[in-house]
């Protein structure tokens, strides 16, 4: 596929280069265009370094604007990180931690504070999990309706969850109605590449594909991957309609367009786990003419992109909103970065527990990481592990064949069949993998404390109902004997 700027002439192209305002720009807030993907990890675009993938609309999306490395959700599952997302606020403390429930109607959220600063905002595509279940069972339903919980046909100017097949054209009408002397928010929602992995542009070699480093190499996993990877490819496409109908519509000059996964890929260590291939998700935003092209490593958190939304459309934030506004680093301007992204592992999908109930229905986990090392507080860890969505894969069923026949390495043995611990503490630096938990070495001791002690304050903040952390649980190390 051609290579095309999403730029829109000479002007922009100069100023955007350049990182100051286009002619004509900066007399009204922007207009917000939010593309979210679904289960999609950092690593798996061609400008995040996967070069056997094909995704050349996100790629020259990325190349003019900003590229974020160490942007995390603040969940590895749908409605919770969504939550965040959404509301500024941890899904803790947003009082979401159910799939079944709808946000509550005390949470304000981005198109709602926009809408106050004169906004005309609105959502589409694959279902965004903030309203309750779409097709509730009756006793739900009547709950819902009892209880008046579904609100956000009064949250949003315009509403349709038609699926990703109708998003472009959902937007080129949402523009073509958009009062002309307002700007506008809209959120658009794709269900690729959430599995099951059934959509594709082209079927891709899975000998070509590129296995992270906590996998074994199994070739279940490869095909698995191979048509994951596909459904990438697959929004790549319909992202560049979107831009292309947002060109079209003469609107690109003025629009702050950001796209972001909602969470990790369904694969194991992916969602439903708070290691990094559940939590790190791409994120890239362009402004012609406002964002400098380039990339950063700053930490970003799931909680920070509604700051950013609201602070970009010039509100104030809400009471209650702990994300950090990262506008001013769009810009060029000061920007004091986070030490530390937090997240928070909660019950999945709408199964009740059951004797046979696994982790990827049921698991309660917190962390906390900073640039160089996370530390993972299980508070179920007697839940037997298995992968969310794609239990039923070739590449699980592969590696517990291998797991019970003796053939899997001892560290994949460790990672998800044998009892996990209540810490994990990883060096990333060391073991991007986090496979080698080093929690409870004396070696470890600071850098423990330090992160468990941040870990509990953020459970306070967010009056989350899980235990304390045991801060004394790193011996100290033993006092040298004097000369």
């Amino acid at each position: 596929m051609e290579r095309r700027s999403f730029l829109g002439g000479a002007a922009a192209t100069l100023s955007a280069a350049m990182g100051v305002p286009a002619p004509g720009q900066g007399t009204r807030p922007p207009n917000i265009l939010f593309v979210l993907s679904d289960d999609h990890s950092r690593p798996h675009l061609g400008i995040n370094g996967a070069d056997w993938m094909r995704t050349p609309n996100l790629d020259q999306f990325g190349r003019e604007g900003m590229v974020f490395e160490r942007a995390f959700t603040a969940a590895p599952q749908c409605v919770p990180s969504r939550t965040a997302l959404m509301t500024g606020r941890s899904p803790v403390a947003a009082r979401m931690g159910r799939f079944s429930a709808p946000l509550p109607r005390d949470v304000t959220t981005v198109p709602e504070v926009l809408r106050m600063r004169g906004y005309h905002t609105g959502v589409c595509g694959r279902y965004f999990h903030l309203d309750g279940q779409v097709n509730p069972a009756p006793l739900t339903k009547q709950i819902y309706d009892k209880h008046n919980l579904k609100t956000w046909k009064n949250r949003v100017d315009v509403m349709d969850i038609s699926g990703q097949p109708k998003t472009t054209a959902l937007f080129t009408d949402f523009l073509a109605r958009a009062p002309k002397d307002k700007p506008w928010f809209f959120w658009i929602n794709y269900s690729d590449p959430h599995h099951p992995w059934d959509a594709s542009v082209r079927k891709i070699d899975p000998s070509s594909v590129k296995l992270p480093p906590h996998w074994p190499d199994l070739p279940g996993l490869r095909g698995d991957l191979a048509r994951y990877a596909a459904e990438i490819e697959h929004a790549d496409r319909d992202f560049g309609d979107v831009m292309a109908a947002l060109r079209k519509a003469g609107q690109e000059e003025n629009t702050l367009v950001v796209f972001m996964g909602d969470n990790g890929m369904a694969f194991p260590h992916g969602k439903g786990s708070l290691y990094d291939l559940g939590l790190n998700v791409p994120l890239m935003a362009r402004w012609p003419g406002r964002i400098k092209p380039g990339r950063t490593r700053t930490l970003i958190s799931g909680e920070d992109i509604a700051a950013t939304f609201m602070d970009a459309g010039g509100a104030s934030l809400p009471a209650g909103v702990t994300g950090r506004s990262f506008y001013p680093l769009l810009q060029g301007g000061a920007y004091q970065p986070r030490e530390y992204i937090f997240a928070a592992r909660l019950h999945h999908g709408n199964g009740p527990m059951t004797p046979e109930t696994k982790a990827s229905t049921f698991d309660l986990s917190r962390c906390v990481r900073s640039d160089k090392y996370k530390l993972i507080y299980n508070l179920t860890p007697q839940m037997e592990y298995q992968p969310v969505d794609s239990a039923g894969d070739p590449g699980w069923l592969e590696m517990k064949a291998a797991h019970a026949e003796g053939k899997l390495k001892p560290e994949f043995d460790r990672a998800y069949f044998g009892s996990r611990p209540v810490l994990e503490l990883y060096d990333l630096d060391a073991d991007p993998g986090e496979l080698h938990n080093l929690a409870g070495k004396p070696e470890m001791r600071d850098v423990q404390q330090s992160l468990m002690a941040a870990l509990q304050e953020k459970l306070v903040i967010d009056s989350d109902f899980v235990p304390p952390v045991l801060m004394e649980s790193v011996p100290r190390q033993p006092a040298r004997k004097k000369q």
